[in-house]
């Protein structure tokens, strides 16, 4: 990690085991990959086919920060909206 494409962050997973997570933007794709927090060099990041709303909202809200250090643009903010307003309708900001 480290590009400016990149953001990543810790989250406890749905067993309970703490997991990385980051999310990487290509155009106007974000694609997120996972792996557990117990890593060794075996361990491989996968990518989450759909990731979860969490992960969605905590990718929002690393890009609303940056976007106010002005590491990303504020266009960026209200896309990443957009895209969790399509795939989780049933949410509201």
């Amino acid at each position: 990690m480290g590009a400016k494409a990149e953001i990543g962050w810790t989250t406890p997973g749905e067993d309970g085991v703490k997991r990385h997570v980051y999310a990487h933007r290509i155009g106007k794709k974000w694609s997120f990959f996972e792996r557990p927090k117990r890593a060794g060099k075996e361990i491989q990041w996968t990518e989450m086919e759909n990731p979860p709303l969490s992960d969605w909202l905590e990718l929002l809200e690393c890009i609303t920060r940056r976007a106010a250090r002005d590491l990303h643009p504020p266009e960026h903010v209200e896309a990443v909206k957009r895209l969790i307003r399509e795939k989780f309708p049933e949410y509201r900001f």
